[in-house]
């Protein structure tokens, strides 16, 4: 008995410390969005800059974290994962300084551009490593809880950033990130696995071709979302344009060279290419609570910014406590199977936003988001494990990023689409000013939007698992 103990002990400390750096690393790179959005008043103040000129502190993040995320993961594919992920958080740490110091408000965008390279990184790599580091059975608990690091740097930043800009001032909102990215440096460099040896393999080429493309595509259709807060012009309509024809001419061009950014023939398994589908269409979803509800919770319930702030936490707060319960139930009943049950929580939650606020107010809201976000967990770390379950090694880092540009292009586009219905319904030309009864039509009408995007998800995971069980009975039958 105590030679087993022996032998398992040193095994199962080393796992536990990866996943602290890899959680660590998560929480960094989400937390990198959420504060920063706090501090655009201060910044407007302390740069004499308008309101659109600090906007690019958050927008130059998030485009190099979307324009990046998949060539990053593809990197770490070809030049070693640890390596990659090591130069990701130094690149954060040392961005993170520059923003903190920096004297003028160009300077602070550039580096944030910077940071958001470093982020990008960090979030396409963590959830790569979750193979080579976690025993297969165990892989749901951990995507739970790099969702649970997530929901917590999400959760944190608003908080922690409103608390430091009122204390030490702005610049610690990103010096904050300092001493942090310094204790993942230190546990990464000390427990994640060493690099694979490619010794007697031929390093495969990076395309250079593809990547300049996808980015150029992916940053048009982030700026054509987010561009005109909502309103679509001309502008819009050429960017959106602008990435049709970029991802055309990337598609051909990965069909000639020889080491593709993205080999499209993987997209014939219908539990990576439904799975991707899925995760943006539940994005887009989520993205509307955020959206909608300060707005109805102000104009609809006729709420103070307080009340408001104390609601909206109670998704992220429920996402924090049960990111690890959502991982363990998968281990537990499969990943396939938690994908529709997530689901199905997720179409009643939303129904349940259209209806129960109308009917018992906070209450009511706060009964929605508390059966919507469950689902939402269950949903992440099922859909997660299942699409990397089957990865080969050597594509764990491309996959990984695929699937964290789904979620960020269903973010991206649920801000802008589901504000815009939104604003549609509510039909007025200024909605602070909109009559509660019709801020609550369009609270009504963008959930009932929302539970059909949901249901639609619910079909397609629901035709991605009957086209596996096909796929399983002709391997057994040709056995």
């Amino acid at each position: 008995m105590s030679v087993t103990k022996t032998a398992i002990a040193p095994a199962a400390a080393p796992v536990r410390w990866v996943l602290a750096s890899l959680s660590l690393s998560m929480l960094l790179s989400s937390l990198g969005t959420s504060s920063a959005n706090v501090a655009l008043p201060a910044l407007a103040d302390a740069f004499g800059a308008s309101f659109q000129a600090v906007q690019w502190v958050v927008l130059a993040y998030l485009l190099a974290i979307t324009t990046l995320i998949v060539s990053v993961g593809r990197l770490g594919d070809i030049v070693g994962r640890r390596r990659l992920l090591l130069a990701g958080i130094a690149l954060f740490t040392a961005a993170s300084v520059l923003c903190g110091l920096t004297p003028s408000l160009a300077l602070l965008i550039a580096a944030r551009a910077v940071q958001g390279i470093g982020a990008a990184i960090m979030m396409a790599l963590t959830m790569a490593f979750v193979g080579e580091a976690v025993a297969k059975e165990k892989t749901g608990s951990a995507m739970g809880l790099l969702g649970t690091m997530s929901a917590i740097g999400t959760a944190l930043g608003p908080s922690l950033g409103g608390a430091l800009i009122a204390g030490p001032g702005w610049r610690t909102i990103f010096l904050v990130n300092v001493p942090l990215g310094l204790l993942a440096l230190a546990l990464a460099h000390r427990y994640l696995p060493a690099d694979r040896s490619l010794k007697g393999r031929e390093r495969p080429r990076f395309d250079l071709a593809g990547t300049l493309l996808l980015a150029l595509s992916l940053g048009a259709y982030a700026l054509a979302m987010t561009a005109g807060r909502g309103s679509f012009g001309v502008l819009n309509v050429a960017l959106l344009l602008a990435a049709a024809i970029g991802l055309g001419l990337f598609l051909l061009v990965e069909t000639k060279v020889g080491s593709p950014l993205i080999r499209l023939a993987m997209f014939r398994d219908p539990t990576l290419s439904l799975g991707i589908s899925t995760n943006a269409l539940v994005s887009t979803v989520m993205m509307a609570t955020l959206v909608v509800g300060p707005f109805y919770l102000s104009r609809g319930l006729g709420l103070d910014a307080a009340m408001v702030g104390l609601v909206m936490s109670v998704g992220p707060v429920i996402s924090a406590l049960g990111g690890v319960v959502a991982g363990r139930i998968v281990d537990r009943l499969g990943a396939r199977s938690v994908v529709s049950v997530g689901l199905v929580a997720m179409v009643a939650g939303s129904i349940s936003l259209a209806v129960l606020p109308g009917l018992a107010g906070v209450a009511g809201y706060i009964a929605a988001i508390a059966l919507l976000t469950p689902g939402y967990q269950l949903f992440q770390a099922a859909n997660n494990t299942a699409v990397m379950a089957e990865v080969a090694a050597d594509g764990r880092g491309v996959v990984s990023g695929l699937l964290n540009l789904s979620r960020n292009l269903g973010l991206v586009t649920g801000a802008s689409v589901m504000g815009a219905i939104f604003a549609a319904a509510v039909a007025a030309s200024d909605i602070a000013k909109a009559a509660p009864e019709a801020v609550a039509w369009g609270m009504q009408v963008t959930f009932a939007v929302a539970g059909l995007l949901t249901a639609i998800a619910l079909l397609i995971a629901a035709g991605s698992r009957a086209l596996g069980k096909r796929a399983l009975r002709r391997g057994e039958a040709s056995a």
